[in-house]
């Protein structure tokens, strides 16, 4: 799975991931939680869906975890929250930012369900513009939100701005998760906002920014009054406000958490353009974020990014919470606000977390991982004992009774027929007992079922003929006539003899006489008898025909082809692309230009180094990319030197 990542509680990870989950994280998850040392980790781009996911991404040992995947598209989105059962669990989960998504096995939306069961914040009509509909937003699997006694946590993957076909859907998301936040605030309930906003909050967050706009003759001002710079730098305190405040935006509400612990602090980036390699030089930019609510932020005593953690074009944001907070006023231990009432006091574990606590949007509770048994229950889970008295009946004359039959089986009880086809297989032991002498029989002078018997009666099942049973039959002539052996393709059925040797070896004649022999069985009755006893008639036409037909040479090419120089060239042509080098002297590599214009397209050859800090090309003195620059259709491999521009 492709992976981002953020934590909260005694540590929230954002780990910012862009290739798959299946990929990334399958391999390691659990070693990705031990180096992040996390107890609640935000997974974006997760790029899976549902039948993509495996034992290791959801049966993972101490904990949970709970999936907003597409509905439609494949490889695409996805976000996952982690949660160490250990130091945290959530009170309810949901899916989509909206709540107009459905709980798994109802037909009630998260809106509609009972006042206590909500989290709440839901947007009112008339907050959102009505751009696209509220259904169409949570289908790409964009947000997880889930409640703790102490906050709301809400992990997202906002869309990325690509092109202007999608500036529609990604003003739309953007204000649904500015209401649903705001809405959250207002209730009361404290909120931790998380994941890859993918928004450039400010001049500080990216590199080569006032440059760039120079070039493109644009003012900082306009660059931040992008809706979606509005919606962040509106959102959170200290946020660049170009002109007047929209309306139901007047007041800031979060608290951006890195920016609080490092306030001044450049090149702090979490995403690099790994097409590139921008990530060695550390061009590029800060848009994973972790925000918090003003009635929690002196909860967090660190806020950082880990930049050396590599595996991704983004790397994990995180955020520290201290080991006790300041709760209603009162010092509380952390555990005790983020876990259900009863399973912490005072910092004492209470109960262990169990299964019965999961929330039914666990990914736990999907029918493919529920109700797993144990591989240690198959050696160690003692079988059930079963009691089955057989029906005493009265016997004439005042003779004794059956013995009383208790029958131990080691697996579910099978209907009859069943029994019968099993009998064999199925373990069980009978124990015989006398009658007690104070038991009461009943009178029961009907006899057992025939079935019944038959069951019990050891005799083995008439075999089935199938395929199988009529493969193992043995032919007559120890191969099949219908299909020959594989060594049958490479010599002749009928040997010709050379000119210079006659076929008078013993070997020889009996091979042949096999094989005619093999063939006469095959002929039927009705044949004359010439032909049906064909061992003196074919083998005498065979030498005659033999003797008669000159044999024919097959006429050869003076020309002989030499065997090195056929690789020599196949060499030339299939031999590894020369390609030009560039002012390191190193080789060039390939790339295709993908910006709108007569060009797009096209291949050229540039330096193989990344890009250096400043985000330009410099010159072959540096260890940065150098400014070789050729159009692959320009580049003959003769050249003596490669052109620059």
């Amino acid at each position: 799975m492709e992976c981002q990542w953020h934590q909260v509680c005694t540590r929230l990870v954002e780990p910012a991931c862009g290739d798959r989950l299946s990929d990334q994280l399958q391999k390691s998850i659990r070693a990705m939680f031990d180096t992040l040392e996390a107890d609640i980790v935000v997974v974006q781009e997760a790029k899976i869906q549902r039948k993509d996911l495996q034992d290791d991404m959801v049966l993972i040992p101490g904990w949970d975890v709970y999936f907003s995947l597409p509905k439609h598209k494949k490889g695409y989105s996805g976000v996952a929250i982690y949660t160490r059962s250990s130091k945290c669990a959530p009170i309810r989960a949901e899916e989509g930012i909206t709540g107009i998504l459905c709980p798994p096995n109802s037909s009630t939306t998260f809106r509609d369900l009972p006042e206590d069961q909500q989290i709440g914040g839901y947007p009112r009509p008339g907050q959102l513009s009505g751009e696209v509909d509220e259904a169409t937003l949570d289908s790409e699997g964009r947000c997880v939100i889930l409640e703790f006694p102490a906050f709301v946590l809400v992990g997202v993957y906002s869309p990325a701005t690509r092109d202007e076909s999608r500036d529609e859907f990604r003003h739309a998301f953007t204000e649904a998760m500015d209401v649903r936040v705001r809405n959250l605030v207002a209730m009361g309930k404290e909120v931790v906002l998380t994941g890859d906003l993918n928004i450039i909050r400010s001049e500080l967050d990216t590199a080569g920014l006032v440059e760039q706009l120079r070039k493109e003759e644009v003012s900082l001002d306009d660059f931040f009054s992008s809706p979606s710079r509005r919606f962040l730098n509106q959102i959170v305190f200290g946020g660049r406000v170009v002109g007047t405040r929209d309306e139901g935006r007047e007041e800031a509400v979060l608290w951006d958490l890195c920016r609080e612990f490092h306030p001044t602090r450049t090149g702090m980036y979490t995403c690099w353009d790994t097409r590139k390699n921008c990530r060695p030089g550390n061009f590029g930019s800060r848009i994973d974020y972790v925000l918090c609510s003003s009635g929690i932020k002196d909860w967090f005593i660190d806020a950082n990014i880990q930049e050396g953690l590599l595996g991704s074009d983004h790397c994990p944001v995180y955020a520290t919470m201290g080991d006790t907070v300041s709760h209603n006023g009162t010092t509380v231990p952390i555990t005790d606000v983020m876990n259900p009432t009863g399973m912490f006091k005072d910092g004492e574990r209470q109960r262990e977390w169990t299964i019965k606590d999961a929330l039914p949007t666990s990914a736990k509770l999907i029918p493919e991982f529920s109700n797993r048994r144990s591989i240690k229950d198959m050696f160690f889970k003692k079988p059930r004992a079963t009691i089955k008295p057989t029906t005493a009946t009265a016997m004439p004359g005042g003779q004794d009774p059956p013995p009383l039959t208790i029958t131990i089986s080691t697996g579910p009880e099978k209907d009859s027929w069943a029994q019968g086809d099993l009998a064999s297989s199925q373990p069980s032991s009978q124990v015989t007992a006398p009658p007690s002498s104070g038991s009461t029989l009943l009178a029961s002078p009907q006899k057992p079922p025939a079935k019944r018997l038959a069951v019990a009666s050891p005799a083995k099942r008439p075999q089935k003929k199938g395929k199988v049973t009529l493969a193992k039959e043995p032919s007559k002539t120890g191969a099949s006539a219908s299909q020959g052996t594989l060594k049958s393709f490479f010599k002749p059925k009928t040997p010709v003899p050379s000119p210079s040797q006659e076929p008078t070896g013993t070997d020889n004649t009996a091979s042949a006489t096999a094989d005619i022999s093999t063939a006469s069985e095959l002929l039927p009755a009705e044949l004359p008898p010439e032909i049906q006893s064909p061992n003196q008639s074919l083998k005498g036409s065979a030498e005659s025909s033999a003797k008669e037909t000159p044999l024919t040479t097959v006429p050869t090419d003076d020309k002989v082809f030499d065997p090195i120089e056929n690789k020599a060239s196949w060499s030339k042509l299939l031999g590894k692309r020369v390609v030009p080098k560039c002012e390191h002297g190193e080789d060039c590599v390939s790339r295709i230009t993908k910006k709108p214009g007569v060009n797009c397209g096209r291949s050229f050859f540039m330096c193989a180094r990344p890009t250096g800090p400043s985000g330009k090309k410099e010159d072959g003195t540096t260890e940065f990319c150098c400014k070789t620059f050729i159009w692959s259709s320009e580049w003959k491999p003769s050249s003596s030197a490669s052109l620059s521009g």
